[in-house]
């Protein structure tokens, strides 16, 4: 395929960028002029029965039963139980033909470069120089301005909370969520879990929806990545009503290894990219792997309480402005397809989320989409933009102890289902799902 430059790609997605967003405004100037109830009536519209099934009773049990396995790391036997766990509830639900993906996690590991002791003239120099925090810090120490590019390129604005990951197993107050997450990880093999809706009639095409359902942190991992991994499993068993028919294949796909580098992810597409497509045996109307149309991610769905104040601490509640984040790559190959699918998801949410809004940013990056990205159209559903918000401390709780069931409240929790019926949407629409009488 061919490259864009990086300034014409820049160019590209300015006017693309402009028509989407007249788009957009379009949409929004026309949703008001329709009653509420006839954007999505269930019965007038199949899209809004299938939704309709999604419920915060439901989503909550699934998030909740992950929480039994603690953070689920890489490597433990509380990982593999967790991924055992999925696969029967998967099939207990009705998508019944879940397979697995099967690699070897051994990472590169180097050894740090020696450290030169400074000269005293280097030393002093050093120390004469100014801290680099010396005018990014208010008063109360909060970061702020406009500093650096974030992540995917996106750049950081305002004040600034801390982030890193917890590795301290003390660091856990509670004594039985330390103890389930107290062994190390270990290399060697992995697996992964995923089950197919096959289409009716183009079972040789297929939408992939992935969530990490592995997390470290001494916790819970129940925002990241628990929230994502329930919706999948949720949108699974929904699809998987035998009343539910679809034209097009649908993967449910619960990656392992996202915290150590998107590795399950990046296995899945050295293992089965070639094989798109295929019919096999010839003639069988099996296809062990239907053509990619889209990769949709989930990754971390409920905290968006807005930004760290100068102290650098974060509201506790949930802000009334929250919204779903929809990303797609702005240098990516498949930029077009990706924006188009974006804004697909956001329009999906006008009519059909019942609580919070879209809204739709081109700095997807660190997800397990990114591996698809220039393949397919790859999206990427979270609570916050990764590289300017994420990244810039909006979540404290993310890789920290506090990753647990009691830090959320339902309004935390409404937010990942409106994540859930933004995908069951566009996903619904885009494979020709139909409900049987």
């Amino acid at each position: 395929m061919h490259r864009r430059t990086p300034v014409l790609a820049a160019m590209a997605f300015s006017r693309r960028a402009h028509l989407a967003a007249v788009a957009a405004i379009a949409l929004v100037l026309l949703l008001p002029t329709l009653p509420a109830a006839a954007q999505a009536d269930p019965e007038d519209d199949p899209i809004a029965e299938i939704v309709a099934r999604l419920t915060l009773d439901e989503y909550k049990a699934t998030l909740k039963g992950l929480t039994q396995f603690g953070d689920r790391r890489q490597g433990t036997q509380r990982n593999r139980d967790a991924v055992d766990w999925i696969e029967a509830w998967l099939q207990e639900s009705g998508c019944t033909n879940t397979e697995r993906i099967h690699y070897e996690y051994a990472p590169v590991r180097f050894a740090d470069p020696p450290r030169r002791t400074p000269t005293p003239a280097q030393a002093a120099a050093r120390r004469a120089r100014p801290r680099q925090s010396d005018d990014l810090t208010t008063p109360t120490g909060g970061l702020v301005g406009r500093r650096g590019s974030g992540a995917g390129g996106s750049t950081i604005f305002g004040h600034r909370g801390r982030t890193g990951v917890n590795r301290g197993l003390m660091a856990q107050p509670d004594e039985r969520i330390r103890e389930l997450n107290r062994e190390e990880p270990v290399d060697g093999d992995r697996s992964q879990v995923y089950c197919t809706k096959v289409g009716t009639t183009n079972p040789d095409e297929m939408y992939i929806l992935g969530a990490h359902m592995d997390g470290h942190g001494v916790n819970e991992a129940v925002d990241d990545d628990g929230s994502g991994t329930a919706l999948v499993m949720e949108l699974a068993r929904i699809f998987s009503s035998p009343d539910v028919q679809t034209e097009r294949s649908i993967r449910f796909i619960l990656w392992n290894n996202e915290e150590t580098g998107l590795n399950g992810a990046r296995a899945y597409v050295a293992q089965r990219q070639e094989l798109q497509g295929q019919e096999d045996p010839p003639g069988s109307g099996r296809y062990p792997e239907p053509r990619w149309l889209g990769m949709i991610q989930h990754d971390m769905m409920l905290w968006d309480h807005g930004a760290p104040g100068p102290d650098g601490r974060v509201s506790r509640d949930q802000r009334p402005e929250a919204d779903v984040n929809i990303e797609f790559q702005w240098n990516s190959e498949m930029v077009d397809e990706s924006m188009n699918l974006a804004f697909h998801f956001k329009f999906a949410n006008a009519r059909y989320a019942t609580d919070y809004p879209a809204t739709v940013g081109p700095h997807m990056t660190n997800t397990d989409s990114t591996p698809f990205m220039n393949l397919v159209a790859a999206i990427s559903l979270r609570e916050n933009e990764r590289g300017a918000q994420v990244g810039a401390g909006w979540n404290p709780n993310w890789h920290q102890p506090t990753d647990v069931w009691t830090t959320y409240s339902d309004d935390d929790f409404r937010l990942g289902l409106n994540a859930a019926q933004t995908t069951l949407a566009a996903i619904a629409q885009l494979a020709g799902a139909s409900v049987g009488r």
